[in-house]
């Protein structure tokens, strides 16, 4: 158990060098930044490799943690960049990064030994079985889906053998996070790779559905803390300094007075950016809440009316302690705190005009300029010979080597290269997968297509109704206040006959092997790179759906399966949008309507969930020559809301490799 019995970390968001310094001056315990790649924030400025550099150096000057965010899906050919950048990271001094793919995270470890590994929201961590998986891939700290009700948080902090942190502030996603396609299926800008192009904020169905509310916990300071977590995380890469200032400094002073917020301190937390009124529904446990929230035209005019500050870099006052004698190396110490650096440069020589006076020597020595210290001519305390002279140049070396050593951290890095690793390809002989979604629309199916069904070697049927098919699928979230009603199903499952499960998130590996399952992984997975599939492996997957984000090349480098058919699931929501925006008699029947006239259905999950459908199903059919060419062994079909006839006519088209007579998505070549 890694319950924190102190005061969490206050970790507050950077989306550049100004952000960064605004955050550390409202009190951040922790800062995270992205860098210019592999951070779920493309379009923020973020930090090239110098200005990370001053970040590291910045914030441990201040008693203040820095973390970069690595945090989108890597592919293959990526491998050797990511390698060299977490390296950079590592010999840097930064604290943590933060991360989700477990291609990545094998890397880290193995590049980067010395770097401690944060498992993102994106690893999409919703129980205590997830929060150990993280933490047996070498985790140190896992942040907890936005979800989670605080009896849910408090959970998976008092049981795992991890850190956990969550979410106080900001925007949500209407999505579990790492679980959204939206952005990527639809407009070709993927979320898992930073991109997100926020389909969530568009109108369906002439209103704004998706669109939630920002999260503000200011009201629940105590409870959250009562949890034990060990970090609070405010939301903004993309937000200006002044919003970055205005919440760190709001949420400094309420943990610091152990209080909830008062209604000018809500309004000024309103002010500077929200969509409408905040929530705290998922906190509460209630899901049924309105929570839908558009950024109004009185928001606007409030952000605006907000006082536009200048944030510079705050400088530190040091001490130094100079010797200048005749024919000995010359000597400088330096003195912040604590730390106390000393460095010795060219020898003083006799003068033969001007030598050295005290004052012009302290006069040099106080020049900071630039730095992030001030050296005030008081504070110097100088050993000067008479009669001696130093060039200038030499005594400016001398102040420049001491504050770079000053800065300079001791990590422990050491000279390493990246060696590409050959790894065996996943699966290897064919075979048919199939995933129905109504257990009943299968029986049906089965019973009047018995040829049919024969071509599938594995039907995953949901938990509730197996009606004794040879596999099941696990919901794709499960709460630690779910598990025992979930264990239970799948117990009776399989005592039915059910062999194989169908597992969507690393949670439920661990859960599935511990009840006699073989796991096969959903394209939930995210699996993207080699490394990430020999991870899965490892953890006792036999065989996976790689993500449906891939291209055939790509799949073809990895192995593992394909969805061959299927309109696959772009969210899925903790909310019930059906229920909110139908009335429950729509329960499976709703669909959203955009702008172009497109239509995504909604179907219900576990849960009271929901899952958004792909208005175009996935369908490569008439190209088995090309899933052939390119290695494609494993064929995973996805059944949502087909009734029991289209299933056997797009299995009848499949197999006698037909067009289906509808608009289709392919999966592409390049």
């Amino acid at each position: 158990m890694r319950r924190n019995s102190k005061l969490p970390e206050l970790l507050a968001p950077a989306g550049d060098i100004t952000c960064l310094y605004a955050a550390v001056e409202a009190g951040a315990d922790a800062v995270y930044v992205g860098g210019r790649a592999f951070g779920a924030r493309a379009y923020a400025k973020n930090f090239d490799s110098s200005e990370l550099k001053h970040a590291v150096e910045y914030c441990h000057l201040h008693g203040v943690k820095l973390y970069v965010t690595v945090n989108t899906l890597v592919y293959d050919r990526e491998l050797r960049e990511l390698s060299d950048f977490v390296f950079e990271l590592w010999r840097m001094g930064v604290d943590a990064v933060i991360t989700a793919d477990l291609g990545a995270i094998r890397e880290i470890k193995k590049r980067a030994p010395g770097l401690k590994i944060h498992a993102s929201t994106q690893m999409s961590v919703h129980n205590s079985y997830g929060a150990d998986a993280a933490a047996s891939l070498g985790a140190e700290r896992v942040v907890l889906a936005r979800e989670l009700s605080l009896e849910n948080i408090k959970s998976v902090t008092e049981s795992c053998g991890i850190e956990t942190e969550v979410f106080l502030h900001g925007a949500l996603c209407v999505c579990h996070s790492g679980q959204c396609l939206f952005s990527s299926l639809v407009g070709g800008r993927s979320g898992n790779r930073g991109e997100c192009a926020q389909p969530c904020r568009l109108p369906y169905n002439k209103k704004y559905p998706l669109s939630l509310s920002d999260l503000s916990l200011a009201e629940h300071i105590k409870e959250i803390c009562d949890t034990g977590v060990a970090s609070l995380k405010i939301e903004g890469r993309m937000k200006s300094p002044e919003y970055v200032y205005t919440v760190t400094k709001v949420y400094r002073r309420l943990l610091d007075e152990g209080r909830c917020a008062t209604e000018r301190e809500n309004k000024l937390l309103r002010d500077i950016f929200s969509r409408g009124e905040f929530t705290d529904a998922y906190l509460r446990g209630d899901k049924f809440a309105h929570m839908t929230g558009v950024r109004s035209e009185n928001d606007k005019e409030a952000s605006k009316n907000i006082e536009k500050r200048e944030f510079l870099p705050k400088k530190l006052a040091i001490k130094a302690d100079a010797v200048i004698k005749l024919g000995e190396p010359s000597r400088l110490t330096l003195t912040l705190g604590k730390k106390i650096v000393t460095v010795t440069g060219e020898a003083a020589g006799a003068a033969i005009n001007s030598p050295l006076t005290e004052d012009g020597v302290k006069e040099r020595l106080a020049k900071l300029g630039a730095t992030l210290f001030t050296l005030d001519k008081a504070d110097i305390m100088l050993a000067l010979d008479g009669g001696v002279n130093l060039s200038p140049k030499a005594v400016n070396a001398l102040r420049r080597d001491a504050v770079e050593a000053l800065l300079r951290e001791e990590t422990g890095a050491y000279d390493t290269q990246f060696l590409p690793e050959k790894l065996t390809r996943v699966g290897g002989k064919r075979f048919v997968t199939a995933q129905f979604l109504s257990g009943d629309a299968y029986r049906t199916f089965k019973e009047r297509s018995k040829s049919l069904s024969e071509n599938i070697d594995i039907a995953f049927l949901p938990i509730e109704s197996p009606h004794g098919a040879n596999g099941v699928f696990i919901p794709p979230v499960v709460t630690d206040s779910e598990l025992d009603e979930v264990k239970e199903l799948l117990c009776k499952a399989r005592e039915g006959g059910a062999e194989y499960a169908l597992v969507g998130n690393i949670g439920h590996i661990k859960l599935a092997l511990e009840l006699g399952f073989k796991p096969i992984g959903d394209f939930r997975l995210n699996i993207t790179n080699s490394y990430t599939a020999a991870e899965y492996s490892k953890l006792g997957v036999i065989d996976a759906v790689l993500s449906p984000e891939l291209t055939l090349p790509m799949a073809r480098d990895i192995g593992g399966g394909e969805t061959v058919y299927g309109k696959i699931p772009l969210m899925i929501t903790e909310r019930c949008f059906i229920k909110e925006n139908f009335g429950c008699d729509k329960c499976n029947k709703a669909e959203l309507c955009d702008r172009t006239g497109a239509r995504f259905a909604l179907m219900r999950e576990f849960g009271h969930r929901n899952l958004i459908l792909n208005s175009r199903p996935t369908y490569m059919g008439d190209k088995k020559r090309e899933l052939s060419e390119f290695g494609i062994r494993h064929e995973h079909f996805l059944f949502t809301n087909e009734p029991p006839e289209k299933i056997a006519a797009v299995l009848r088209a499949y197999f006698k490799g037909e067009p289906l007579s509808e608009e289709v998505r392919r999966i592409g070549k390049r």
